[in-house]
């Protein structure tokens, strides 16, 4: 059972919580999980609620404090689970979602334990163990709430898949994104495709997918539509937080009801598209293109691919 440790600030309608697992529940839960010494779960992910005009503003903030930000199997549950603490909460009608100062996030974690673990599973606990990404992104993008992404410094991989399942992003000027997983022997998963086809259209979806080693610029991203708003170095938070305010002072459940039909126009294909995302992307980790791709990234060398 999971435990949301509460830790009230300044006002009865402002709180801020910290998503993570008792002690004795990380013991049990998860057998493949790393855990640190002590057995309790690192908390990576906090909440802020009560924010902006009426207090319908929400910040959920992602920082594993080490730079890169990346998405080990522990932080994609953390944030599965912080979207879904939204699911009954009739106060928020936004939620802005933010990383580091340095990175909104790396992407998933090659050096995780429980990730590369992934190596000795059999097909069917793989399989259950790869929706951890696509759960993540789903999660987000069906809430009721509107969500705002604020990126700052660098947006990879995961962290693209997850920044496209959010109804706006706000990027800073001197940030980029990349989507290397080509280049990792691997495609592009968690049903992220089809989010971009609708942003970006087909042809720079492609581009952005194929070229693995070309980074997407704020500029680039904003032209592209890959992002909405564009801020000054170290203001994508504020700039997120102003689009945030915006849209909380209009009728929330004008609103709700808005993003409900938009998504359900825009995404009804999309599970026809990607229902087969997981096991493609099971099928490709068994290629020896994918296991050159890692050795290379992890001895940051470039890789030769022999397509097999």
């Amino acid at each position: 059972m999971r435990v949301h440790v509460l830790i009230i600030a300044h006002a009865k309608q402002h709180r801020v919580e910290k998503i993570a697992l008792s002690s004795r529940e990380a013991g049990s839960l998860r057998p493949n999980q790393e855990r640190p010494p002590g057995g309790s779960v690192t908390v990576l992910v906090s909440i802020e609620r009560g924010l902006g005009p009426e207090g319908r503003v929400a910040v959920v903030r992602f920082d594993r404090g080490d730079g890169l930000n990346a998405l080990s199997p522990e932080a994609m549950r953390q944030l599965t689970d912080a979207a879904r603490g939204f699911e009954d909460d009739a106060e928020t009608s936004v939620v802005v979602l933010t990383g580091s100062a340095k990175a909104f996030s790396a992407g998933f974690d090659l050096k995780d334990a429980e990730g590369r673990s992934r190596a000795e599973m059999d097909l069917g606990t793989l399989r259950r163990h790869l929706k951890l990404g696509p759960r993540l992104t789903r999660a987000w993008q069906e809430l009721e709430q509107v969500t705002i992404g604020a990126i700052e410094g660098f947006c990879v991989g995961g962290g693209v898949a997850l920044a496209v399942a959010l109804d706006f992003r706000v990027m800073a000027r001197d940030a980029h994104m990349r989507v290397p997983e080509i280049g990792l022997g691997m495609n592009m998963s968690w049903q992220s495709v089809p989010r971009m086809l609708h942003l970006i259209g087909p042809a720079r979806t492609k581009q952005a997918v194929i070229l693995a080693d070309d980074r997407i610029g704020a500029r680039e991203a904003y032209e592209w539509g890959l992002v909405e708003h564009l801020a000054k170095p170290g203001q994508a938070f504020a700039g997120a937080m102003a689009l945030a305010e915006k849209v909380a002072a209009q009728p929330p459940i004008s609103v709700a009801m808005t993003k409900l039909t938009v998504n359900r126009l825009a995404h009804a294909l999309d599970d026809l598209a990607s229902h087969m995302d997981l096991d493609q992307f099971a099928l490709a980790g068994l290629t020896e293109d994918h296991k050159e791709g890692v050795a290379a990234f992890l001895d940051r060398r470039k890789p030769r691919f022999r397509g097999r």
